[in-house]
């Protein structure tokens, strides 16, 4: 069954900013249209910001760039510890134990979205994992082996935190005004990746930072999104015409983030997409980690400190380079890319770059080939790729955009990491060596295509 839309053309669902602009007068020739304030006029540079829009955006703009670049701190630390504690392999296995989590958690999140308004989630959820860290930290400096620990609280991490911001996103804006910011908030999301990956190279290689204090620091990080995620909160409430300030105040309906999906074939289809996505980069990333695992070791055997500071500054530089030339594309392709060919042409570009670079491995199988082709992946995937999977949601419901999308942004994105455990189990017993694990990607892409090409039908039948 497909998912009832609502009407976002109709005046109850749109902001006073966006009202302004459905009159018959050209546009900045509306009466009574109040002049752009300084946020708004900067952003215009990169979007078409209208009046009352500025301060949220680039709040939330900032407010996913912290989160970013916390997240890049704690990647780095996530590194560290699960390749010299364990090693690629206990890596990918440990993937499956963040799917089985989410299991539970998701249905707890649901049944909490139906008891507290919006901002007390959204706010608890990250005052929930500011209390993981310092935890972590005092557990890391007494000598406790946490890796593989630390390595699946990361990825629920990374999944809840981001997927609800942008959940938030979706709630405080029309449809109209998400396909015209979220590329412009996206940039937030790349700069905060960039610069993060830069920040734990140069606290690991010039600081000698340890895996402990970083976590700290993303602790402190975190406290200040906090404050921002409140700040929009306000704003966008204040902003709003009724029917949408009212959202500040309800909480969620009761019903499952499972059940949403499975009545709807728009949003099951984003869900296999997820799982086959998070699968093709997943086997990607093992074959990484296992290159960079074995050179630590045969660098510095037997010297645990060395390793991790090799593995750091490795991913630090890797992540700098991915998140750079994410941020180039996030800035000065993405807003361009959307009105050309839309939400649903942009689904096709990063399968098929994947399917080159796999392909490229497959035939040359050498490590820079290897860095360089998950380079141009991963940075096509936090940019073009980011900006697609959230503006997917914009036509949904508010359950849906919270719950249904926790569901999909977490435990199918893991369930991924679950198939990329087993493949990596078989071709471990088959002895795959690094073309091996390519060349199944590579079939692995073309199902993503098909994918591709039922989840556009779906959102063309939607209207969009």
């Amino acid at each position: 069954m497909v998912e009832k839309r609502t009407a976002p053309d109709r005046p109850e669902y749109q902001s006073r900013a966006e009202l302004r602009h459905t009159q018959t007068l050209p546009r900045f020739e509306t009466v009574g249209e109040a002049p752009k304030n300084a946020a708004e006029k900067l952003l215009s540079y990169f979007a078409d910001v209208r009046s009352g829009e500025g301060w949220s955006a680039l709040l939330l703009l900032v407010n996913v760039f912290l989160l970013l670049f916390a997240y890049y701190l704690l990647k780095t630390v996530r590194e560290s510890l699960i390749l010299t504690e364990g090693g690629a392999y206990v890596k990918a296995y440990s993937s499956a134990g963040q799917a089985a989590l989410l299991m539970a958690l998701v249905p707890l999140y649901g049944f909490v979205g139906a008891k507290v308004i919006r901002i007390k989630l959204i706010v608890g959820l990250m005052l929930f994992f500011v209390t993981n860290l310092v935890i972590f930290y005092v557990a890391g400096i007494s000598g406790a082996r946490e890796g593989v620990v630390f390595y699946i609280w990361v990825g629920i991490f990374n999944v809840f935190v981001i997927s609800q911001v942008w959940a938030f996103a979706n709630d405080i804006y029309t449809e109209g005004q998400g396909k015209r910011l979220f590329p412009m908030i996206g940039i937030g999301s790349s700069l905060g990746a960039w610069l993060g990956a830069q920040g734990a190279e140069r606290l690991v290689t010039l600081f000698k930072a340890t895996p402990y204090q970083l976590q700290l620091l993303a602790a402190a990080i975190l406290l200040i999104c906090c404050a921002l995620v409140a700040a929009v909160n306000r704003i966008a409430t204040a902003n709003a015409i009724p029917e949408m300030a009212r959202h500040a105040e309800q909480t969620l309906s009761k019903e499952d983030g499972f059940a949403l999906i499975f009545r709807s074939r728009y949003l099951t289809w984003i869900a296999v997409l997820m799982v086959i996505l998070n699968l093709v980069n997943s086997i990607g990333e093992f074959a990484l980690g296992n290159l960079v695992s074995n050179q630590a070791h045969a660098l510095h055997p037997g010297n645990a400190a060395a390793q991790k500071q090799f593995i750091g500054g490795f991913y630090g530089s890797f992540f700098a380079n991915v998140n750079l030339l994410g941020f180039l594309l996030q800035t000065f392709a993405v807003s361009r890319l959307f009105p050309l060919i839309g939400v649903r042409g942009a689904m096709f570009v990063l399968p098929t770059i994947s399917l080159m670079s796999y392909s490229l491995m497959g035939l040359v199988p050498i490590l820079g080939i290897v860095r360089w082709a998950k380079i141009f992946e991963n940075a096509t995937d936090y940019s073009i790729q980011n900006t697609v999977r959230q503006a997917l949601f914009l036509p949904t419901s508010r359950e849906a955009k919270y719950k249904a999308k926790a569901a999909i942004d977490t435990f199918f994105m893991r369930f991924g990491d679950v198939l990329q455990a087993g493949v990596v189990r078989l071709g471990a017993q088959l002895n795959l060596a690094l073309t091996g694990f390519a060349w199944v990607n590579v079939g692995f892409v073309l199902m993503w295509l098909y994918v591709v090409s039922r989840l556009s039908r779906e959102h063309r039948r939607m209207g969009f």
